[in-house]
Order: structure tokens, then C-alpha cells, then sequence
């Protein structure tokens, strides 16, 4: 799988990106399902476009949406939790809930309802349909962002609860100067579309100011999403050889594989209770798992793992801030700008980034 992700990098066309990549048809490189499981780092993509002969000038488009992913996981990181309104509180909130016709995919947006059923079929929806439902939940809904965010990652398998919950408080601007709007144009423009006598048909100005919830989204549902998780296995734990603990956001295979160890691929249900994923995300995980030799899968809590590993001292997990309870020893992920920080903005951490590329 690994060579394969690597012949479909080395077939992008990182510079079409840059003009494309907002329509649905653009030369998006779905590679993100990859690089959210951890089999890929962003740094590996951004060596090998640059081993290819790009320049950054070339390719900064493409460069600067792989960064976005790493600047939200740190700025998870310094967060700790994103799970409510950041900046500012969300306004107005007409239901804490899910609008059910979202849910259904009858909205009477065509391009938002044919992305809805993509999502379910595939577990993929673009990134611009992505923003233009949160928009319609939480701006014209007026819809609480937490529970469609949810409802989203529940299905996406790319989902990254950093991305996907600090895009969607961006989109409602609890992370953001203001809120996100989309039109019907604008839609029908990069989704090939000709929707006309929407509640999106209008100008922004008056998008803006809309007051009443749009009849289509006013019929509310409770949702409630499960996991199914895969089931139980008895772990074997050889107290010879360290132990490597993998999660669904790290599924690297080439980590540490020249030595022998015990690697466990810990799916913890507390987690999975909390931040559930649909049967089709959790099978990915599960395949995209038996890439690592021997991988074992571990149905438990971490302390019920750690109970059960004598040798303590050689326990090797990765950061990401849904494993700050684990205990070992923690490895640094493979960040495209490992030393910078992502405390202010986005475009910030891209210069300072990119200086301390260029001064190796």
C-alpha cells in the first residue's frame, strides 16, 4: 500500500491545484483518508514533490493545504479542547440538534445533497462541499456546529477530529473574524449545478442577514450516531521485545519495522464512544492496519493495556492529543516544519515554515 501511495504522489499535478482545486472535478490528490491515518506524513508528500523538481513557488497552493493540516493538529495540541466555542460564541443557535432534511440529503441544493450521498457511499466529500454544509447547518440553519460537525467525521474517512472541528468552528466564526457564506452562484458555479429559486439564491448581503431558519432545514432530529467496534482479540505480549502502540491516527507501517517488537493497534472505547465512526471508516482502519506485520488489535482502555505489558520502560507510542493519557515513551510525528509553532495564524506559521526550510 505504502508504494502505491508513493507512485500516486509522484502522479499529482501539484501545479493544476492551485487553479482547480475548488471545483469538484479539480485535481484534488485523495490522499487525505492516508495522511489522517498516519500511513503518510505530510513531510514525506512535501520531500517527495520537491525530489521531483518542483520548486515551492510552483507548488505553494498544494504545500499550504498540506500545512493546514499540520497547523491545526498543533494548534489542537496547545488548545487541548476544541470541543467548544473558541473565540466567540456561536450566534444565533436555533437547535442544539441536526436538520433532518441535511441528513437525508434533500436539502434542495442538488450539489449539497449529491455530496451528502457521496459521503455515505464513499466516505469522501470535497473539501468546498465540505465548507458549503457546514455553512448551510450552522449560518443559515443556525444550527449548533458541534453535532454536524460530528455527524460528518462520523462518515469522513479522512476524518481528523482537528481539522474537521476547528474548519467547522471557523465556518460558524467561534474560531474566526466571521462567519463563512456560500450562495447558490457560487455553488452552482464550482459544482456544475444550475439550482436557481434556493434559500442560497440571493446575495451575500442578504444571506447575511437571514433571521428564520429556511423552511428546508427547520425540521430538527436528535441524532444519535454509534460505533460498532471491531471485535475482542486476546493479546499476546512478548516481555522480551518493546511493545509499539498504534492508534487510527497512526497507522504507519514503516515505523520502527526493522525491529521486532509487539505492535498493537489500541482501539480504546471510550474514545470511539465519544468520537464515533461509521462501519465503513472503521473496516478502513482495520484493513489499512494489517499493512503493519503482526499488528495485533487491542479492544481496550490504554490502562488496561498498560496492566498487562510487564516491560514498562520500552512501550513507543506517537503524540497526538487524543493520546496524552497514554504513558511510554513519545515519539514526535513527522511535522513538514518541526520546530515551528503554530501560535498565531496560518499564514504566520507558513513563513516562519518555510524560512526554516530554507535555512537547512
Amino acid at each position: 500500500m505504502y508504494n502505491k501511495i508513493i507512485e500516486r504522489v509522484n502522479s499529482l499535478d501539484p501545479v493544476k491545484y492551485a487553479s482547480n482545486r475548488n471545483f469538484i472535478n479539480g485535481n484534488v490528490s485523495k490522499l487525505s483518508p492516508y495522511i489522517s491515518r498516519g500511513v503518510i506524513s505530510t513531510k514525506t508528500i512535501f520531500n517527495q514533490l520537491i525530489k521531483s523538481g518542483y520548486e515551492i513557488s510552483q507548488i505553494q497552493k498544494f504545500l499550504q493545504e498540506l500545512s493546514w493540516r499540520d497547523y491545526w493538529q498543533k494548534k489542537w495540541q496547545t488548545l487541548v479542547n476544541i470541543d467548544h466555542d473558541l473565540k466567540n460564541k456561536q450566534f444565533p443557535v436555533f437547535s442544539n440538534n441536526f436538520p433532518q432534511e441535511i441528513l437525508n440529503y434533500n436539502s434542495s441544493i442538488s450539489a449539497i445533497d449529491m455530496g451528502i450521498k457521496e459521503l455515505y457511499e464513499t466516505g469522501y466529500m470535497h473539501n468546498h462541499l465540505r465548507m458549503y454544509t457546514a455553512a448551510i447547518c450552522c449560518n443559515i440553519g443556525q444550527y449548533n456546529w458541534l453535532n454536524p460537525a460530528k455527524w460528518m467525521y462520523y462518515h469522513l474517512l479522512d476524518g481528523d477530529w482537528g481539522s474537521n472541528t476547528l474548519s467547522w468552528q471557523w465556518v460558524a466564526g467561534t474560531n474566526s473574524h466571521k462567519k463563512y457564506i456560500a450562495n447558490q452562484e457560487n455553488i452552482n458555479k464550482y459544482c456544475f449545478t444550475k439550482d436557481e429559486s434556493t434559500f442560497l439564491d440571493k446575495s451575500y448581503e442578504e444571506l447575511s442577514k437571514y433571521e428564520t431558519v429556511p423552511k428546508e432545514l427547520s425540521k430538527e432530529i436528535n441524532l444519535e450516531i454509534k460505533c460498532n467496534l471491531p471485535k475482542a482479540e486476546k493479546i499476546k505480549i512478548n516481555e522480551d521485545i518493546p511493545t509499539i502502540i498504534y492508534t487510527s491516527y497512526n497507522l504507519d507501517s514503516n515505523w520502527k519495522k526493522n525491529i521486532s517488537a509487539n505492535r498493537i493497534l489500541l482501539i480504546e472505547p471510550s474514545h470511539f464512544n465519544k468520537y464515533p465512526v461509521s462501519k465503513k471508516v472503521m473496516d478502513f482502519i482495520v484493513l489499512i492496519s494489517k499493512e503493519i506485520n503482526n499488528i495485533q488489535i487491542a479492544v481496550m482502555e490504554f490502562n488496561d493495556l498498560y496492566k498487562i505489558i510487564n516491560n514498562k520502560e520500552e512501550i513507543y507510542y506517537k503524540e497526538h492529543p487524543f493520546s496524552n493519557h497514554f504513558m511510554g515513551i513519545k515519539e514526535q510525528r513527522d511535522w513538514m516544519f518541526p520546530e515551528v509553532e503554530a501560535s498565531g495564524s496560518f499564514f504566520t506559521y507558513w513563513k516562519k515554515g518555510i524560512k526554516s526550510y530554507h535555512q537547512k
